[in-house]
This record gives structure tokens, sequence and C-alpha cells, in this order.
């Protein structure tokens, strides 16, 4: 199974796309691809990386694994295909974008604008199973997508991680915060989002911070 990755990614991950690991995990996909429900569909395994180019990223949004539900994953991290109902989470993140930095309520779940201004909306682990959430963890994404944060930390140019959870959060110590800022808060999900993510101000934050280093801010408007 060969997938196709943005030229300024495949030139600092090469080395784990022809890893012995990595080769083991396509090997583990094509077969699942083949004989079970996969999500999301191959061509989009790493649209996060293809949609925000290495030398384009300014902000990190890190998830747990892709929605797991028909239709809704498109490779990108809280992201749903446009005409698919919102998740509970996404539907907290786009309150706190109002509530924030005053944006009218997006129409759709659909955050590739959000990727092609800079902001890498990047899972730990980019498959899973119909109907079977976590599914393919353990498998060799996380170490893949630890190497990504860990490409990105090398980056002259300041990064801003946003880690909402416990789960983004253990990615912390894969960061430079003396280099990059960090903001941490309470997941979005229903059963935390009031918990210190609502009213975190993660977007303002985050311009606030690109602005003091003369990078242009991200129009987070969808």
């Amino acid at each position: 199974m060969k997938l196709q990755v943005d030229k300024s990614w495949d030139s600092v991950l090469g080395e784990q796309l022809q890893s012995d690991y990595f080769k083991e995990l396509l090997e583990f996909l094509r077969e699942e691809y083949e004989q079970q429900t996969i999500f999301p569909e191959r061509e989009n395994i790493f649209r996060a990386l293809n949609e925000t180019p290495y030398d384009k990223v300014k902000a990190v949004i890190i998830g747990q694994d892709p929605y797991h539900g028909e239709g809704q994953a498109q490779g990108l991290s809280f992201s749903v295909q446009p005409g698919v109902k919102l998740p509970p989470s996404l539907r907290n993140i786009y309150m706190e974008l109002q509530d924030d930095i005053n944006c009218p309520l997006p129409e759709n779940g659909s955050l590739v604008k959000w990727a092609k201004e800079g902001v890498l909306l990047l899972n730990t682990v980019l498959t899973v199973r119909k109907g079977e959430p976590a599914s393919h963890a353990k498998k060799g994404w996380e170490m893949f997508t630890d190497e990504i944060i860990k490409k990105l930390d090398q980056k002259h140019q300041p990064i801003v991680f946003i880690l909402w959870g416990k789960h983004a959060q253990q990615k912390k110590q894969l960061i430079d915060s003396s280099k990059h800022f960090v903001i941490e808060s309470a997941h979005p999900s229903p059963f935390s989002a009031r918990k210190g993510f609502f009213g975190s101000k993660p977007f303002s934050k985050t311009n606030e911070y690109l602005r003091n280093q003369n990078i242009k801010e991200i129009d987070w408007s969808l």
C-alpha cells in the first residue's frame, strides 16, 4: 500500500516512511482496507500533511483518532465532511470560536480552511475501523505522529501547539516550550468542556502570539 505525502513532509519524514515499523504498518493497513471498513478513505490518510505543508505550519491541534462513524472522517482532527451532523466536541469548539473571537457559527463541520491557513489538524492515530474507536492504536501510528511533532519542534520559526485534554497534553514532553507556544485546556467533549475548555480563548491567544512573532495571523472564520 502506497501513501502519497506532500514533498515538504516527505523530505523531513523520509527516514520514517522507509523504516521497518512503517512498512509493517502499511502491510497491516493494506489488509485492513481489504477486509474491513476503515476510515478515512485511503486517499485522505495523510490529508492533514497534504493540506498543511511542513513549511506552512503555524499552529497544531492534536486529536486522538479519526471519527469512526459512516461518512464523518476526512483526515483532519475534529473535522467532518460537509453535510454530516456536527459531533459534540466540534459543536463545542464552534461555540468557543464564536465566544472567543466573535466568529459566526459555521455552516458545516469541515475544517479544511483552517488546514489551508496553516493549522495542522493532526490525529495521533490516522486510521480506524468503522464503529471501533482506538482499533488502530498501538500499530505504529503513534511512533510516526510523535516524529511529526518532533520535526515541528525543530523548526526555527515558533509554532503554537494547542493541546486539548490529557491525550494531547501527553505530547507536551516532545515540545520545547521555551521556543514554541503551548496552549493547554480541557478537551472540548461534552464530558469536560465546562471544566476549562469554555473560556480558554485558544483562537485569540494563538493570533496574539503570532502577531507578537511578526507571523501572519490565522483567519479562523469558516
